[in-house]
Order: structure tokens, then C-alpha cells, then sequence
């Protein structure tokens, strides 16, 4: 990554004062505001109107108390947050995440990338993030009912349909939907789409479940149209078992590619004959009803299980990481280009590290970074909003060829705005740029707010 300068350097060097040891953010504060400098540079006004300045602050940030009790009678409290980040093009919009290590370091980072690539889905949306440590894992439905029912009970007074809509994210599924939408609904006494991720047959869209894993694979196979190739016959290697994992194996099986590899917290398989749609079914199963680890797949299945590892030494042609923020390292980059991968399209958001991007830039991969290939999932929360506002379901090739849509939109002003600002094939600048510039104008249009 190039050093910052001038105006970028001062705005940093102000958000290093502001939020020490908040490592997660600043990485992506870092990232955005160096590759957007040829912008701010062009654009008087930018500076001028202190864009930088304003849009590395949260408009409003929550944290709040959640006191649960679990099925033994014991009473337990975890931290809840909310960081509704910006709202310049529309409410803010962004999951809530439920996992031991959520702090205000890491949703401050999902939040300030979720501006931007709720710019780029062409969605009336702003940006947020929220979540708790709270652990879902080993809980009774009834415990994950009761910490959901008393962490919205802090929430819905911040949230709504025309000033904040929250969706899923890790740890976050269709039941935790379900119990934080009843609550809300209990609360504020209305039945609104104020949450996204709902259940189908009470205001949920086709195709949502789905969404990210789709739009990463769609976004990866745009790119490789620019080389006149596709996916079909590809060897990929994917990381996660959770949504956005499940769903990427799925849309590659089923535009021929082969998935060897995927992986969870303890370790990943390697199935080098591909995990195909009905082996597919059974780490669906395993993960989302059994709840245990994808070594049993190993067990069952008779194929490679690594302890304690990730996927990246693996031999491929494309990489989907689906996991989480900072897994592919810089050496993970370097054995991932060794073994001949030349495709990276990252479903989770920021999964590698800035030495990892500058590896894979510097190497002129075809690179897609998280907030440009994985914006499917909020891309069809959007249509999902826009459905709950008409109150009329669209059918799922509807919202599916909408997902694609979306997708190759997102590819093409990518794609389009990096060779604008000189930097051709940079996927990394040209979404950063082109996601920057629509919220900036619109900052500037609403005045000092």
C-alpha cells in the first residue's frame, strides 16, 4: 500500500490520537482514505468540505448493558453496541454480529467499510454495524430467545424502517431475526421491516440467505470475464462454514467449478474430489442445525482435516475467503500465489491483510476486495427493504437477476473508476474511490450535518 500524504497523513494522524488501540479500524480507515487520495487531490471541494474529516467519525455511536438469564436461573451481562456510522444516502443499514471477540474496534471497522459498500449496491442506504459478545454457541434456543429479547429491548428505541434497519451476520441467523424482530415488534407495537434476514413467510426475500456467497461468485466470474474466461473447471478453495461459505460452494458447484476446501475456527477439510451439493447438504446440516465442527465431515467423509489451520496453503485456481477480517496474512498470500491462484474474491469483509492486498496487487491477480464482491448480502436487503415497503414479494428470479445486476454494476463502476484515476485491473482503488465519491457529493449537498 502507498504511503499517505498531505491531507491524508494529518486525517490519520488525528484518527490514530482519537482511537488508540482500535487496530481493526484504523486498517480500514488506512486503507480507504490512502486509496482515495488521488480523489480528495483532484476534487477542491473534498477538501474544502472536510469530507475526510467527517466521514472517519461515527454520526452516533451506542453501547448499552444486556443483562440475560440463562436456563439455569443465572444472571449474565454482555455489551451491546450500535454504530450508525453515516447516513448520507440513506438510513443506516448494516448487521449485528454476535461473537466473543465483537468490541468497538471491530464494528467501528465493519461499519465505516459498510458506507461504502452500500455506496457502491446503487441502494438508497447509509452505513452501520452493532452486535454483542454474547456467544450464541451452546445456547438453548430459549437463552439465545432471552439475550435477543433484551438486547432489543435497548435497541429498538435507535432502530426503524426509515432510520435504521439491521440485518445478520456472524452469529446472527434466522432464529436470533426471528426473536430480535418479535421483540421490536412487542415494543414499538408495528410490524415493519426494520430488520432484514426475516423468516419468508413473514416479510423475508428469496434469495437473501444466499445473497453474499452468490454475489461473491458472481463478482469473481465479471472478473474473469475481463480475461475472457469463466468459472467452469476451476479449482477453488473456500473458507468458513457458516451463510456466506455454504452459499459460495453452492453457486460455484453449480456453475462447474470444484470446492476442495472449507474450513471453521478449529481447522479446514480438504476434499481434493470437490465438495459436491449433496456433501454440500451435509455441512449445512452439520453447521446449521447440529451445530458442531467440520472435522466430523472429515470423520465421515474420509479426506484430509487440518488442525488449527486455514485453507491458503492449498492448491488452486480462485480463493473465497468467507470467514473473517484478517485471515489471509501476508504469508498466506504468498503460498496462495505460489500454488498458482490467480483469482481472490473475498466474501468476508476485510479477510486479508494490507500486506496480503499489496502481494496480490503487486502480482496483478484478479483481486475483489470485500466491499465490492461481498456487497450481494446487503445489496438484497435492500430489495428485501424495498419489498417490506410495497408490501408485495418478488419472485426468486426476480430478486436474483436483481442480485447480478447489482453485482455487475458494482464490477463495472469498480472497474470503470480505476482507470478514470489511472490505476487500470486495481479493483481495491476504483471501488474504494467510487464508493467514496457518491457519499462525499452527498455529504457536501446536505450541508455541514
Amino acid at each position: 500500500m502507498k504511503i499517505a500524504t498531505g491531507l491524508v497523513q494529518e486525517v490519520l494522524e488525528i484518527v490514530k490520537k482519537r482511537n488508540p488501540n482500535e487496530p481493526e479500524f484504523l486498517q480500514a480507515v488506512t486503507e480507504v482514505l490512502v486509496s482515495i487520495e488521488p480523489a480528495v487531490q483532484r476534487h477542491k471541494k473534498y477538501r474544502d468540505g472536510k469530507i475526510l474529516e467527517r466521514i472517519v467519525e461515527p454520526e452516533r455511536m451506542i453501547q448499552f448493558r444486556v443483562p440475560w438469564i440463562d436456563d439455569k436461573g443465572q444472571i449474565h451481562v454482555n455489551r451491546g453496541y450500535r454504530v450508525q456510522m453515516n447516513s448520507a444516502l440513506g438510513p443506516y443499514k448494516g448487521g449485528l454480529r454476535f461473537h466473543p471477540t465483537v468490541n468497538g474496534s471491530i464494528l467501528k471497522f465493519l461499519a465505516f467499510e459498510q458506507v461504502f459498500k452500500n455506496s457502491l449496491t446503487t441502494l438508497p442506504m447509509g452505513g452501520g454495524k452493532g452486535g454483542a459478545d454474547f456467544d450464541p454457541k451452546g445456547k438453548s434456543d430459549n437463552e439465545v430467545m432471552r439475550f435477543c429479547q433484551s438486547f432489543m429491548t435497548e435497541l429498538f428505541r435507535h432502530v426503524g424502517s426509515d432510520t435504521d434497519i439491521p440485518a445478520g451476520d456472524i452469529g446472527v441467523g434466522g432464529r436470533e431475526i426471528g426473536y430480535l424482530f418479535g421483540q421490536y415488534k412487542r415494543l414499538a407495537n408495528e410490524f415493519t421491516g426494520v430488520l432484514t434476514g426475516k423468516s419468508l413467510n413473514w416479510g423475508g426475500s428469496l434469495i437473501r440467505p444466499q445473497a453474499t456467497g452468490y454475489g461473491a461468485v458472481y463478482f469473481a466470474e465479471e472478473m474473469l470475464k475481463t480475461r475472457g474466461e469463466s468459472l467452469e473447471g476451476k479449482v477453488c478453495t473456500v473458507s468458513g462454514s457458516g451463510n456466506a461459505a455454504q452459499y459460495t460452494a453452492q453457486k460455484l458447484n453449480r456453475v462447474g467449478a470444484k470446492v476442495v476446501t472449507m474450513s471453521d475456527s478449529s481447522g479446514f477439510i480438504h476434499d481434493k474430489n470437490g465438495i459436491t451439493e449433496e456433501k454440500l447438504g451435509f455441512i449445512m446440516h452439520l453447521k446449521n442445525v447440529r451445530r458442531r465442527r467440520i472435522k466430523e465431515y472429515a470423520e465421515r467423509s474420509g479426506v484430509t482435516y487440518v488442525d488449527g489451520q486455514r485453507p491458503w496453503g492449498v492448491k488452486c485456481d480462485c480463493a473465497f475467503p468467507c470467514a473473517t477480517q484478517n485471515e489471509i496474512t501476508k504469508d498466506d498470500a504468498g503460498k496462495l500465489l505460489d500454488n498458482g491462484c490467480y483469482l481472490v474474491s473475498e466474501a468476508a469483509n476485510m479477510p486479508s491483510v494490507p500486506a496480503a492486498v499489496d502481494l496480490f496487487l503487486e502480482k496483478k491477480i484478479l483481486y475483489g476486495p470485500g466491499k465490492a464482491a461481498n456487497a450481494g448480502g446487503v445489496a438484497v436487503s435492500g430489495l428485501e427493504m424495498a419489498q417490506n415497503s410495497m408490501r408485495l414479494p418478488w419472485p426468486r428470479e426476480e430478486v436474483d437477476s436483481r442480485l447480478r445486476h447489482i453485482m455487475t454494476t458494482i464490477h463495472k463502476n469498480a472497474w470503470n473508476t480505476a482507470a478514470e484515476y489511472g490505476q487500470p485491473g486495481n479493483l481495491l482503488i476504483g471501488a474504494n474511490i467510487a464508493g467514496f465519491v457518491k457519499v462525499a457529493d452527498a455529504m457536501l449537498d446536505q450541508g455541514v450535518v
